[in-house]
């Protein structure tokens, strides 16, 4: 996602991350003292919101949906990662009031797990107002997390497909973790939390996605989705 417009500031969150990796800095691993799980309060109205409860469903891979109208969300813990943040994803399912979210959580906080590893990727299906209340308690994450979801940004997309959005969910959670020197390849690159909602939300077709290149931090990606809405999930 974008870059603020500003190459030179692209280069140096690109540095940042580089050097959190060298440095044992994991993004989008539970870092810091434990906190009471939150569950979400008011937040500014979101022109995507779905009506209706539902519970929701841990899924697997199933058939997709037809492209068509939609909308998405990012999730955000910004005090994970030592402040670099940690991010996940939601989409709509065109044509119904469903939604599919996940994340991948990263939880041994290692700075790489090879492909089939353990590394907290899960996804799930409710209504609009259930995946808010699942992201706000971290309802799935694999074991305690130590800093919840607390703010999410959502849009409007004229744009879906939720068939490309699933093969990619599967694609991530196969393809392990890694923030630093890739093992098989010497590339200093990334497979993290943000690269994974990226990921699914452009293969989603999202609109008015900005760009996230590979060891860009996820609290400074979040600031540049300028046309999404800003909502809170605060504890009770």
């Amino acid at each position: 996602m974008g870059i603020r417009g500003r190459a030179a500031r692209l280069g140096c969150a690109v540095t940042a991350a580089a050097l959190a990796a060298v440095m044992g800095i994991t993004a989008c691993g539970p870092t810091g003292s434990g906190t009471d799980r939150p569950r979400h309060g008011k937040t500014k109205k979101v022109k995507t919101k779905a009506a209706g409860a539902g519970a929701g469903t841990v899924l697997t891979a199933g058939r997709g949906q037809p492209a068509g109208p939609g909308g998405a969300c990012v999730f955000v813990k910004p005090d994970g990662a030592q402040k670099f943040g940690h991010v996940g994803w939601g989409f709509r399912i065109a044509g119904t009031k469903r939604w599919e979210y996940g994340a991948v959580e990263n939880p041994t906080n290692k700075l790489y797990t090879p492909p089939g590893g353990d590394i907290g990727a899960w996804h799930a299906q409710g209504s609009y107002d259930r995946m808010l209340d699942d992201m706000a308690r971290d309802a799935y994450y694999p074991g305690k997390s130590t800093h919840p979801y607390s703010r999410y940004r959502c849009t409007s997309s004229s744009t879906s497909d939720v068939r490309a959005a699933r093969r990619m969910i599967r694609t991530v959670e196969g393809r392990g973790f890694l923030v630093g020197v890739d093992p098989r390849t010497g590339e200093l690159t990334s497979r993290d939390c943000l690269d994974a909602t990226y990921d699914v939300l452009k293969a989603y077709r999202t609109e008015d996605l900005t760009p996230a290149p590979r060891l860009y931090i996820p609290n400074v990606w979040v600031e540049t989705l300028v046309t999404w809405s800003d909502g809170r999930l605060t504890r009770r």
